[in-house]
């Protein structure tokens, strides 16, 4: 069998059993599997795969097909142009938590922001890539996990940002030594009862939200208060038809304060965001 007689195959295979992007994903784990580049794959379609080879790559079309994410066989995943390793410890990085990046990005245009915290970092893409883009911020990264900061660790490593990216151990704010300026955080938001429906691969301790999906991110608006300095910003992740509620919370919490909702690229709200107003040392905004 050809590395093209192999494509196309795996990518019946995969579309027959309901993969999206099926294409894409046979080629992942076809160059997974031999350890080559894209542009090695296609300068030598007709080569013959050897039997080592093939019994190598349908073992991983069979993992494949089996539920496990793609980015968990290879160990890798894409992120705002990164390249991260990930494993069965840490959830894998969306694209729509991409927002998480780009509105800090943005805000450093006009503002100071001489400290971040990211709540609940696991692998670290969010607060690597802030890293890399905003080399004088000093940066905390927490997590509850052990396993899932030692994959941040592994990260910072790769990217060379350790020395400004702090990893701390601990729940929600309670490692934090000193209020920042804006804290970050994409939370568990799925509702419990959700949760038999997905994968079974990915740690449930990053996805389970509690019954209506939002007693983390309830509990850290809750928190926010002595963490945040004066004018300060909270981000967080929100998953659909929960941005009223979040809202609603943060407005009763800091009446003064500025509250808005990012969509993100297919118009579902994403984002929310806090930002604490001069007028009062926590604060709330009109839309």
């Amino acid at each position: 069998m050809t590395l093209k007689q192999a494509l196309s195959r795996a990518r019946e295979i995969l579309t027959a059993n309901g993969i999206e992007d099926a294409p894409l994903e046979g080629e992942i784990l076809l160059r997974h599997a031999l350890k080559i580049s894209q542009v090695q794959l296609y300068q030598d379609l007709n080569r013959e795969l050897n039997p080592k080879q093939e019994k190598t790559f349908w073992g991983l079309i069979k993992r494949r097909l089996s539920g496990e994410p793609t980015a968990y066989i290879t160990g890798h995943r894409e992120f705002y142009d990164l390249d991260f390793y990930v494993n069965h410890h840490v959830l894998i990085p969306r694209p729509e938590s991409e927002l998480l990046v780009e509105k800090p990005l943005t805000l450093a245009q006009t503002h100071t922001i001489s400290t971040i915290a990211e709540i609940g970092t696991g692998c670290g893409a969010i607060a690597i890539s802030l890293a890399l883009n905003l080399p004088e911020t000093r940066i905390y990264a927490t997590d509850i996990s052990a396993s899932a900061l030692n994959v941040a660790l592994f990260n910072c490593q790769k990217h060379g940002v350790l020395n400004r990216i702090y990893l701390l151990q601990g729940d929600m704010l309670d490692p934090l030594p000193e209020p920042v300026d804006l804290i970050i955080a994409n939370l568990p938001y799925v509702r419990e009862q959700e949760l038999p429906r997905l994968t079974d691969f990915e740690p449930r301790l990053a996805l389970n939200g509690g019954s209506g999906g939002l007693e983390r991110i309830c509990q850290l608006c809750r928190q926010v208060k002595d963490k945040l300095r004066p004018e300060g910003y909270l981000l967080l992740e929100i998953g659909q038809g929960q941005g009223r509620i979040v809202t609603t919370l943060l407005r009763s919490l800091f009446p003064l304060a500025k509250v808005e909702v990012t969509p993100d690229l297919s118009g579902i709200d994403r984002v929310v965001s806090l930002h604490l107003t001069h007028n009062h040392p926590n604060a709330r905004l009109i839309n």
